[in-house]
């Protein structure tokens, strides 16, 4: 089976799965609902981003005040979800790693299908960097604790460099940019929407996706406290799931309200929707937890997290 009916599957059996997960719960009454619900997300958080903009969540609950908060980047985002300043929200597969080993309070509580090409590492152009073994000795850009971060440790291990062997530069994702485009790093890894950003500006070079590198998985997060709310979740989970489908069946206008909303060159945004699969959010499986788990031991094993970590100490547990 290829990577890209893999992930096709992995999708349709998230519907699945979400189904049931929730089937316990299709009685739940609006009066289980919270006073308030914030919501931290990044403009890469295609889900979340739908979900504002079509204003459903408020509609499906009209009791709750819901507030939305914008975050750079995963690691920035989880902070403050471990200080209450936020009860849910969507990172990718690095970040929460980062959380759990320094004793965050937090739980995984939904995942998307994989997106494999959503990440990159890039280069100049005119780089003599051809291939993944001449990173070695050179300047490295990427944010700490994120996705980036991970697909920088495989890229290394596939190229057999050590992590000694190159000089990381950790930045979050503007300055990063600034620093890759005045030449003050040789490459950089990054996430959609600013690698695609990057792509379209131009004076950029694709050294390597994460395709066969990571899973690049898109995990959903919430404080205990909102995590014990399970109706609340699954009425959070079906209105997202139901702006994704509606972002596909309306292409055109999807994007433009994200390019409108975000900032972002309308061309960049239809270039990170068009390598999006499909991701409806289901929750957690088995599979999500030994991707994650993977993730843990490669940080750990580098000494890059101060202990080891067991991911399915932290993930919410199905409803009976």
């Amino acid at each position: 089976m290829s990577q890209d009916a893999a992930i096709t599957r992995r999708a349709t059996l998230i519907v699945a799965a979400t189904a049931a997960w929730w089937s316990p719960l299709r009685r739940a009454q609006a009066a289980d609902a919270p006073k308030e619900l914030r919501i931290g997300f990044q403009k890469g958080s295609v889900n979340l981003v739908f979900l504002k903009l079509r204003g459903t969540l408020e509609k499906r609950l009209p009791s709750t005040r819901v507030s939305w908060v914008e975050f750079p980047a995963g690691p920035q985002l989880l902070e403050a979800l471990a200080v209450g300043s936020v009860d849910f929200g969507a990172t990718g597969d690095s970040p929460p790693v980062f959380a759990q080993a320094a004793g965050k309070d937090l739980v995984y509580v939904g995942a998307e299908p994989p997106k494999p090409d959503a990440s990159a590492i890039l280069v100049k152009p005119d780089s003599p960097i051809r291939t993944l073994t001449d990173l070695k000795g050179r300047k490295l850009a990427f944010q700490r604790g994120s996705s980036a971060h991970f697909l920088t440790v495989r890229a290394l291990e596939k190229a057999g460099i050590a992590w000694s062997d190159f000089t990381p530069v950790a930045l979050a994702p503007a300055e990063a940019r600034a620093a890759f485009e005045r030449g003050s790093v040789d490459a950089w890894a990054i996430w959609d929407p600013y690698f695609a950003a990057a792509e379209i500006a131009g004076n950029t070079r694709i050294l390597v996706t994460s395709r066969g590198l990571t899973n690049n998985n898109t995990v959903y997060l919430a404080s205990p406290a909102f995590a014990s709310q399970p109706a609340v979740l699954k009425a959070l989970f079906e209105t997202i799931t139901e702006a994704e489908a509606w972002s596909r069946t309306n292409r055109k206008e999807a994007a433009q309200q994200v390019a409108d909303f975000t900032g972002l060159n309308l061309s960049t945004v239809h270039r990170f929707l068009e390598r999006r699969p499909a991701a409806p959010v289901g929750p957690i499986t088995a599979q999500i937890v030994a991707e994650q788990q993977r993730v843990a031991d490669a940080f750990h094993k580098l000494q890059l997290i101060p202990k080891p970590i067991r991911v399915s100490d932290i993930v919410l547990k199905s409803p009976a």
